[in-house]
């Protein structure tokens, strides 16, 4: 099990894991060896997320989410395997905690009398030295 946070922990029957060549660091072993990892975690079938945090975490994704549902991370910033896997279930989890917070409600607010009189006034006084700006007249 991966803890993510309290109340929730990812199996690690959940994430497929893929290694694949890498690009960036690694001189003539980026050629050879497959470093880079693309870790798969089905958001929409996790039946360890509830629903609230998998709404949350669809709209985060953004477009590492599939039409299907599957949230792909791609590591590749390290030389090895064990540090890009690593860095992909830290970025996964922090996802994951992100989506757990549940948003602050906006309560609606009106501006109070005394700033719109304030308002008011500096527009005002805006207009009255934007008047001045205007043509002479020589009557």
């Amino acid at each position: 099990m991966i803890r993510i946070t309290d109340s929730i922990s990812l199996d690690e029957r959940e994430i497929e894991e893929n290694f694949v060549r890498s690009t960036g660091p690694g001189g003539q072993n980026v050629n050879k060896l497959a470093t880079a990892v693309q870790l798969r975690f089905d958001v929409r079938r996790s039946p360890s997320l509830t629903d609230e945090v998998r709404a949350r975490l669809e709209r985060l994704a953004g477009r590492r989410l599939t039409r299907e549902g599957v949230l792909v991370i791609t590591a590749q910033s390290h030389r090895t395997q064990e540090r890009n896997r690593a860095d992909a279930l830290d970025r996964l989890a922090e996802l994951i905690r992100a989506a757990a917070v549940r948003p602050v409600p906006r309560r609606a607010t009106k501006p109070t009398k005394a700033a719109r009189r304030r308002r008011v006034d500096e527009k005002k006084r805006r207009g009255s030295i934007k008047a001045l700006r205007g043509a002479k007249s020589f009557d």
